[in-house]
């Protein structure tokens, strides 16, 4: 079918990279996730004995598109964030994964609105919320701290938001020192900005700049 082709094909980018990237939500935490059941690179041979050696750039490549598909993004915006980042006088690789996680869609995933990065997505787009009082439906906005969130009045009564209300005032006990989360409002707000200890440290950062300082 074709969401089983959907899901096998965001399964193989996890094997691709050696490593989880949660891009498809519950399944990510099962017994079916693709890392436990075929933990090898995809392909119609199956697992390699071997793997070949990688070269520098090769490790810096696969770096590089590694974080781009966590964060579910194009090579022209992540090129300009990364480079964004390297014009930070302090630390470059903070600066970048700083820059990832104040990404819209990102905020949604890790305030538990959205079971993965790629749902916040199509929430943003469909038009489920206002920052600061106003629709919002760009997922790669980058927002600041004392922005806040809303879901829109008209798709509260969703039944997608009925069933986040069930779970959503553990989730607002399970939060990123820099967010905050109402559970009787169902709103958020960006509290401060993300800290060394809540960046995501399985990125090689290094690696991705040195990409794009070649």
């Amino acid at each position: 079918s074709n969401t089983m082709r959907k899901i096998n094909s965001q399964c193989k980018k996890c094997r691709r990279e050696g490593v989880k990237l949660f891009l498809k939500g519950e399944r990510c935490q099962s017994p079916k996730c693709a890392m436990v059941k075929r933990n090898y690179l995809p392909g119609v041979h199956g697992p390699k004995k071997s793997m070949s050696k990688t070269s520098t750039y090769g490790k810096q490549l696969r770096e590089k598109q590694k974080a781009k598909r966590i964060y579910g993004m194009l090579e022209k915006q992540f090129a300009n964030l990364v480079k964004k980042a390297m014009k930070d006088k302090g630390n470059s690789g903070n600066a970048m994964l700083s820059l990832l996680e104040l990404r819209f869609d990102n905020i949604i995933y890790k305030l538990h609105l959205s079971d993965s990065r790629n749902q916040a997505k199509q929430l943003i787009s469909h038009g489920h919320f206002k920052v600061n009082g106003r629709a919002m439906n760009i997922s790669s906005a980058t927002l600041k701290v004392g922005d806040k969130i809303e879901i829109k009045a008209n798709k509260i009564k969703d039944a997608y938001w009925e069933k986040v209300n069930k779970s959503i005032a553990s989730a607002s006990k399970n939060l990123a020192t820099w967010l905050s989360l109402d559970a009787k409002t169902m709103s958020a707000q960006i509290v401060g900005t993300p800290e060394v200890e809540d960046l995501d440290q399985s990125i090689n950062t290094a690696l991705i700049i040195e990409f794009y300082s070649r």
